[in-house]
């Protein structure tokens, strides 16, 4: 999944890695460019919307709360406001005919079946990472030629979900 943060522009992709409910950063693109990040890791708090967030060894609380399809973040006394962007959203180019699982999680739903016709932006299945639904979308009209998985699986990242034909 790509993100932006408020009006810049710029897509971020973060390779997260999941060990015991901790997600730790472990690559990080701007734009599709590598950059350089010290170390992360995020885990979720006992008290809801709030995340710890160790940054090279620095503990932090993070205060987070969703407003339609935006992320609020309160961190260290300012606000980030990041916009994800599922598959198949504008100037997305991934998922040419296979959808990739974002980060590691479970399949909670499944709208389509082999064979059946999508359009273009349409829900095909929705999964969990860290208590947060992802919703993965066509990035184009098709037919689904494969479904990998099912409801209740658990996904690795990057895993193949659902293929897409012409």
């Amino acid at each position: 999944m790509e993100w932006s943060i408020a009006e810049t522009g710029i897509r971020y992709t973060a390779k997260l890695s999941d060990s015991e409910g901790t997600m730790n950063l472990s690559g990080f693109t701007a734009d599709g460019q590598e950059s350089i990040h010290g170390e992360i890791s995020i885990t979720r708090d006992s008290q809801a919307n709030r995340l710890l967030v160790e940054i090279d060894g620095s503990a932090h609380i993070a205060h987070v709360a969703k407003v339609g399809d935006d992320w609020w973040i309160h961190l260290d006394g300012r606000i980030h406001v990041v916009t994800g962007h599922e598959p198949g959203s504008s100037s997305d180019s991934s998922g040419e005919g296979g959808l990739n699982a974002p980060m590691p999680g479970t399949i909670l739903e499944v709208h389509v079946k082999e064979g059946q016709r999508v359009r273009e932006g349409q829900t095909l299945l929705v999964m969990e990472a860290m208590k947060m639904e992802h919703r993965i979308q066509a990035p184009k009209a098709g037919e689904v030629v494969r479904l990998n998985f099912s409801e209740g699986d658990r996904v690795d990242m990057g895993a193949t979900l659902v293929e897409l034909g012409d």
